[in-house]
């Protein structure tokens, strides 16, 4: 039985990952610095602890095979764009990846995933909110608009040194926006698909949510279990990366939130305030991952964002009946 590790489970996707994980026959350990919240990890072992200690990471990495590392300080627009978090993400998650590669390589690991971002790739190629440009080539000459992203990139070309000087396995692949049910949907960390669907869901009809920006900024969103699928396949492959994990189904902003008005039965206006909004337009290029692993997400947006507005609908009547 393979022994892997997944740290950041505590996390939306490092949560669903272990249920995968767990479904294949691994035996798996996970790490984070706080339990899941929504849903109880099936996990062998679950490491309550900070990734940002080496004696943490020491203990983690004893007997493992495999690190699938999602761990990151991270969040939303209105927590990696405001500037006022900077720091805090870029010294903790290279912190944490510093940490999983040094004392993985010595423990023995024999294989590293880790998940980078979207917001790895340059601002004047997404200026155009018709036309961005996200090719995994792209990246260079590098110029992320925001430090979350500049950390993404370092710590991708971290892991590719210790490929080239340790002959240690790596995959690498970048996120873009995934969503769906047991992720963040409050408290200022939320997405945007979290963030529509909670506005949605709490406002009475006839009413309206609010916006930030003109709403016109576009983003596609891949759903969660085709990200697990993706990064599933990656691992079992022979390719490296960095490849693109996402959708190519591109909307905006505007048409994210009308279409959870759709699901939800209501009729609200958007009243468009200032606020984040990261680059104009963004989406996933997926041309690399057909021609490497033979495979593209199938399932539409609407489908994903149906089964999360539920969710998080219920999330939002439960916490109406314990206020």
């Amino acid at each position: 039985m393979t022994k892997v590790l997944v740290n950041g489970a505590g996390g939306f996707i490092g949560g669903h990952l272990v249920k995968r994980l767990k479904s294949e026959g691994f035996w798996v350990r996970v790490v984070d610095i706080k339990p899941h919240e929504f849903s109880v990890i099936p996990a062998d072992e679950f490491i309550v602890g900070d990734l940002r200690e080496p004696q943490v990471v020491k203990d983690a990495v004893s007997g493992i095979e495999e690190v699938y590392q999602l761990a990151a300080d991270m969040g939303g627009a209105g927590y990696i764009f405001t500037g006022d978090h900077d720091a805090n993400v870029m010294h903790n998650s290279a912190t944490i990846n510093l940490n999983t590669l040094e004392f993985g390589v010595k423990a023995g690991v024999k294989k590293f995933f880790y998940s980078s971002s979207a917001c790895i790739y340059p601002e004047y190629n997404q200026l155009d909110p018709d036309n961005p440009k996200c090719s995994e080539e792209s990246a260079y000459p590098a110029a992320p608009d925001s430090e979350y992203g500049w950390e993404k990139l370092f710590s991708e070309r971290l892991y590719f040194s210790y490929m080239r000087n340790h002959g240690v396995a790596v995959r690498v692949a970048r996120f873009h926006n995934i969503f769906g049910p047991e992720g963040t949907w409050t408290g200022g960390r939320e997405k945007a698909p979290a963030a529509v669907c909670r506005k949605v869901a709490e406002a009475p009809d006839g009413t309206h949510i609010e916006i930030w920006g003109d709403g016109k900024q576009t983003r596609s969103f891949l759903y969660i279990d085709e990200c697990v699928e993706a990064v599933r396949r990656l691992m079992q492959s022979d390719f490296a990366g960095p490849v693109n994990i996402g959708s190519e189904e591109m909307v905006t902003i505007n048409r994210l939130a009308e279409m959870a008005m759709q699901i939800a039965g209501k009729k609200l206006e958007l009243k468009h305030i200032p606020g984040p909004t990261g680059v104009r337009g963004r989406n996933s290029d997926n041309r690399l991952i057909r021609e490497k692993l033979q495979w593209s997400p199938s399932e539409p947006l609407s489908a994903g964002l149906e089964k999360t507005y539920h969710w998080i609908n219920a999330q939002v009547e439960k916490a109406r009946q314990t206020a």
